[in-house]
């Protein structure tokens, strides 16, 4: 089977490395990068051998790829997408998929006319220690999500919510399978003119509470999320892939004894699982991990908690609908 010739639009901070990642994993072929930085353009294309592009028609006609990374800002998410779509050409779009969930509708139209694969780009989903998770966790009670760091001027077009918390609501969702029966949230501006720091509740039907709290401007720097569970207690550390399990066993004579594990998996590079499975989608025609209506759903609930945070105008880049 032949390789799938891909291309990465926008090469910044995280599409720098979706292109690498293309040159490393079997069955893609890099045809080319597009961004409008003409130098940051060239720098990326020549360091990885392959052309570089400034103008998105003049990518499509030359190179003529099969798909792409979309990894611009939210607010061109559409129209890139639009443009590529209708030549025929399969999308993965970093998150949030798009700037409103009208816009998630129509690129879900297009892709069912045309018989398009649609990722969308929750690269968590694809870290090691939540995909050994997901196998094991059967009854969550409660769950706790932890994302802080200090303060980067890497994201400037959007607040917290739709930067790291997204990504927490997403893995959420594929763990727990209820309805949601209700949301709050609340936030702050600290350093930017979008929330900068954020806490949210999800409660669901089945009786599943959520809390997750984002911040950009903690010195700290923490990725975890835990999750309680009738007979253990779950904490998955992002960074380092570890997972550890406390539960208790009873002793006669001695009461309750506190058994701690450290399963032990694999470990790989969330973004090359996530590319890798774009890439097999494609060649073996089937459904994607993290497909189109999984970002609309988390996008949904994302804009929810922006309408509580700052009220229902347009919010932290995302169209309140």
């Amino acid at each position: 089977m032949k390789a799938v010739r891909v291309g990465v639009v926008g090469v910044g901070h995280l599409g720098v490395h979706h292109a690498r990642v293309y040159t490393e994993i079997l069955g893609a072929n890099l045809v080319g990068v597009v961004d409008v930085d003409c130098d940051r353009a060239h720098d990326v294309a020549e360091s990885l051998g392959v052309p570089a592009y400034t103008d998105l028609e003049i990518f499509l006609d030359e190179a003529k790829p099969d798909a792409l990374s979309i990894v611009v800002p939210t607010v061109r998410h559409l129209d890139v997408s639009r443009r590529a779509m209708k030549r025929g050409v399969h999308l993965l779009i970093e998150k949030p998929v798009t700037a409103s969930t009208e816009e998630a509708e129509e690129l879900l139209r297009i892709a069912s006319d045309r018989n398009l694969i649609l990722q969308v780009g929750h690269v968590e989903r694809f870290n090691s220690a939540i995909q050994q998770v997901r196998e094991i966790v059967s009854e969550p009670l409660y769950i706790q999500s932890r994302r802080m760091g200090p303060f980067s001027n890497r994201v400037s077009d959007v607040g917290v919510v739709l930067d790291l918390m997204i990504h927490d609501v997403d893995i959420i969702l594929s763990l727990v399978h209820s309805d949601i029966v209700d949301i709050s949230a609340m936030g702050r501006c600290v350093r930017t003119d979008h929330e900068d720091l954020a806490s949210a509740q999800i409660c669901f039907a089945n009786g599943t509470i959520a809390h997750i709290m984002v911040s950009r401007v903690t010195e700290k720097r923490m990725r975890t999320l835990e999750i309680t569970e009738p007979e253990r207690y779950l904490i998955v550390n992002y960074e380092t892939q570890d997972i550890t399990l406390h539960h208790c066993v009873q002793h006669v004579g001695r009461g309750m004894v506190e058994v701690v594990e450290h399963p032990v998996f694999p470990k790989r590079e969330p973004l090359k699982l996530e590319l890798q499975d774009f890439v097999n989608c494609i060649r073996e025609g089937r459904e994607p991990l993290v497909g189109l209506r999984d970002g609309k759903r988390a996008l949904e609930i994302c804009v929810t908690m922006l309408r509580q945070i700052h009220g229902e105008s347009a919010v932290g880049g995302a169209q309140v609908v």
